[in-house]
């Protein structure tokens, strides 16, 4: 089914639904997505509900680090969940609408869970800078209470923040065309579905971004410089590859999650096209949440251990 913008006529009806008009062009290569798109998203489920898991049932693995950890694996199912499921749907049928209401239920939850995952991220980032600077202190300083408090807090920035922007952006009237070229909701093309200036709505996008993405960010970094100054003053080569090795997972998943968002907002809009766009926010959507469990399951000591302890067990009963 071919998409085409609506003539002037439709431009003065108040739009109560969009169409996610996605990749309509791939026409029957559709279903050939859709089976890659449920594979990649059985593996993501599982991978991070094995981490759920393995932390849940190893005594070991009870520990700041791992508790942020289970965090960071809840997030990945909920956005992966938030947008997946209902691609796939639009995949198999020729209509791809979702209502007013959906696509704001939608917009909500995964930008809710963006920030949330900075936020986390930054959270686990200061528990490594804690385990490595101040070795001594860490039970002291990285308390239960503690732990609760950087990730309840994490949560609380995410969801109050969008539940404003949310509101904000939904306050406005849509009308005239209600064709997403996207396969979500996301905000750019919404604030482009409203007959009304955005232009407050683009500085408080701005303002979110600034504050609560960008700032985790440099407070990451400054982790980071902290971690590495300590690390290169240790005495002994084994001592400074024990300790870097204790947050290379973390690390890893911070590059690989601003890289890709680096990547997909520094592209230059001379040389970007729709389709294209469209790949690179699915890549987005997919890679990230389905990394992360491979790099804390392959990467970590801890977590290969634990794994191979259930296994054991499970075999030998």
């Amino acid at each position: 089914m071919t998409y085409s913008q609506s003539n002037p006529a439709e431009n003065q009806t108040v739009s109560k639904e969009f169409i996610l008009v996605g990749f309509s062009y791939l026409k029957k290569m559709q279903i050939l997505l859709f089976l890659l798109l449920l594979v990649l998203y059985l593996l993501i489920l599982m991978g991070n509900l094995l981490i759920i898991l393995l932390v849940k049932l190893n005594p070991s693995l009870h520990t700041p680090m791992y508790f942020l950890l289970v965090n960071l694996s809840f997030l990945e199912i909920s956005y992966t969940t938030s947008v997946v499921p209902q691609l796939m749907a639009h995949l198999l049928v020729e209509e791809k609408t979702i209502s007013l209401a959906g696509c704001a239920a939608q917009l909500f939850l995964i930008t809710t869970m963006g920030l949330t995952e900075c936020c986390i991220l930054a959270a686990m980032a200061y528990d490594r800078y804690v385990a490595i600077c101040h070795p001594l202190h860490y039970t002291t300083i990285m308390s239960g209470q503690v732990c609760a408090l950087l990730a309840g807090t994490s949560w609380l920035i995410g969801v109050s923040m969008e539940v404003a922007q949310t509101t904000w952006i939904f306050s406005l009237p849509f009308c005239g065309s209600h064709l997403i070229h996207h396969f979500l909701c996301d905000i750019p093309p919404v604030l482009k579905m409203a007959c009304a200036d955005t232009s407050k709505n683009e500085i408080m996008v701005l303002t979110v971004s600034a504050l609560f993405v960008i700032c985790p960010f440099l407070l990451i970094i400054l982790s980071y410089i902290l971690i590495l100054s300590t690390i290169l003053r240790l005495p002994s080569a084994e001592g400074r590859g024990k300790a870097f090795s204790t947050c290379s997972s973390h690390l890893m998943v911070v590059t690989f999650f601003y890289g890709t968002a680096l990547f997909t907002y520094l592209v230059p809009k001379s040389t970007s096209t729709k389709d294209r766009d469209l790949w690179i926010s699915l890549m987005n959507t997919i890679l990230i949440p389905l990394s992360n469990p491979l790099i804390y399951t392959l990467r970590n000591k801890e977590v290969k251990g634990a794994l191979r302890k259930i296994v054991e067990k499970h075999i030998g009963s």
